[in-house]
């Protein structure tokens, strides 16, 4: 998934997937377009986690908009074949369902998640930090349901016109993905999420919202 409420992503496509913090530092990948992408082990886990990171010119409050919003979510990765928000509280909490389409031979995932919004009073920064949430929506036949996931989208206030935001996340896809084929791909994700989160701010359409 691309936002976190954005949202949210997922293997070799964008997955929504919520906050912890650890103590092992991140190591820098690489860098592309202006964004940074950084991985470090998940504890108990041979999955990796990731962070992005990017600095750019734009309006704090259309950033805002597009990350972590209900009423933008349109601009989520294609592979995301249903989309609906349970519950929405502007600027505290969003409930997801989502059901992810991944190519042959694994199955179709299905999350169901909950977004907190916060801000912090220091810094102005915007916190939307995801995280799974268990029977809310019934699990279905046909389909692997993520339960192992957090996503935190960090949007920063600069001076001159500027903003920095970060998004760090996990997600176990279950299932019989082989961990080295999510490692091997998972630098991907967020660059792709960073790189749509970008375009769809400075997009015409986000000008006029």
């Amino acid at each position: 998934m691309r936002s976190g409420p954005v949202f949210l992503l997922f293997l070799l496509f964008q997955l929504a997937v919520v906050p912890q913090l650890w103590g092992q530092g991140w190591n820098f990948i690489k860098e592309k377009d202006g964004i940074k992408i950084y991985t470090r082990n998940q504890p108990n886990s041979q999955l990796k986690s990731f962070k992005a990171e990017i600095t750019f010119k734009a309006d704090v409050h259309k950033v805002n908009l597009i990350v972590g919003d209900a009423r933008n979510i349109e601009w989520w990765d294609k592979d995301i074949i249903e989309k609906r928000v349970l519950a929405f509280e502007e600027n505290k909490i969003i409930r997801y369902y989502l059901v992810y389409n991944v190519p042959w031979p694994f199955s179709k995932r299905d999350l169901a998640l909950e977004a907190s919004i916060s801000i912090d009073p220091k810094t102005g920064d915007r916190i939307v930090a995801s995280k799974p949430v268990l029977n809310v929506v019934p699990e279905k036949e046909g389909l692997v349901r993520i339960k192992s996931y957090w996503q935190k989208w960090t949007v920063h206030p600069m001076d001159n016109g500027y903003v920095h935001v970060t998004l760090e996340g996990f997600v176990d896809p279950g299932g019989n993905v082989p961990w080295w084929l999510y490692n091997s791909v998972i630098t991907e994700t967020p660059m792709r999420v960073m790189k749509g989160m970008r375009d769809r701010v400075l997009s015409p359409a986000a000008a006029r919202e």
